[in-house]
């Protein structure tokens, strides 16, 4: 087994030509900050998510099975260079953008927080230390993708999102944006990478409420806090002077709430115990 990469969350490894071991652990970051706490289980709910979804939906992708708690292996695939979002609210980045007017919105398009968008709109970025938002237009001039390609994985992420805002739905949860990866295996795209709550933003139905910040089963509870004590913009301010950010401890009381919010997520939604 050859160690190939460690990302934010999982350690990659390659098996056999054409065949990847993915080990997720219970790192967490937030604003492109990596901490030294873990969040207990969250490995094991993020791994058994990707089998979940992979499995559930009706999309051609990499995953092959599941090996351990925490071990999947897939196909190796080349990846688009792109991250391919969809937001369903009005939430998180959108409303910075839409305020400094970097983003227009469809006609009728409420803007109170957390507000339902008429449509799920495709929103992808670059996929870099710090993700930068792109439209189709930039997305072709840096040869990212071409145009049939940028269209083809709007359409399945869209597609993708809705499938699974109704199962969301359905057990109870809002489904407020979601991040997909898409890669070509013998030229054909297909979902990669992995769906969780690090992918993904989170609502109880029956505490949703428009205009107040949500609720969340996801890690917007970890951002939530960094902003509510002015991490975020101590992030922003040693970043601008050159330097990166040292992320701080993270209260026990919110390790365990966060660890608490993944494993219902994951029940709920899933409808296994884990």
């Amino acid at each position: 087994m050859k160690f190939l990469t460690s990302g934010k969350v999982k350690d990659v490894y390659e098996l056999e030509e054409g065949i990847l071991l993915f080990k997720f652990s219970n790192r967490v970051s937030a604003y492109d900050v990596k901490f030294k706490d873990e969040i207990p289980k969250k490995g094991e709910v993020l791994c058994k998510f990707a089998e979940y979804w992979f499995n559930k939906l009706d999309e051609p992708n990499h995953f092959v099975e599941r090996r351990s708690d925490t071990d999947i292996i897939v196909k190796k695939i080349d990846m688009f260079p792109i991250e391919c979002i969809v937001r369903g609210y009005f939430y998180g980045s959108l409303v910075s953008r839409w305020k400094d007017e970097k983003i227009s919105l469809e006609n009728g398009t409420q803007t109170d927080l957390a507000a339902k968008l008429p449509n799920p709109i495709f929103d992808p970025t670059t996929k870099s230390t710090h993700d930068i938002p792109l439209n189709k237009e930039e997305a072709i001039s840096q040869k990212l993708v071409t145009s049939n390609e940028y269209d083809l994985l709007s359409k399945k992420s869209v597609k993708i999102y809705e499938k699974m805002a109704a199962i969301a739905d359905n057990t109870g949860f809002i489904l407020a944006d979601l991040k997909l990866e898409f890669g070509k295996l013998d030229n054909e795209i297909i979902l990669a990478d992995s769906i969780g709550p690090d992918e993904f933003r989170l609502w109880p139905k029956n505490r949703y409420k428009i205009g107040e910040i949500q609720e969340a089963y996801d890690k917007q509870l970890l951002r939530d806090w960094l902003t509510e004590n002015g991490y975020q913009k101590k992030f922003d301010d040693v970043r601008s002077g050159g330097e990166e950010p040292v992320a701080p401890s993270i209260p026990s009381d919110l390790v365990s709430k966060i660890t608490q919010r993944y494993i219902t997520a994951y029940e709920r939604l899933t409808g296994n115990t884990l």
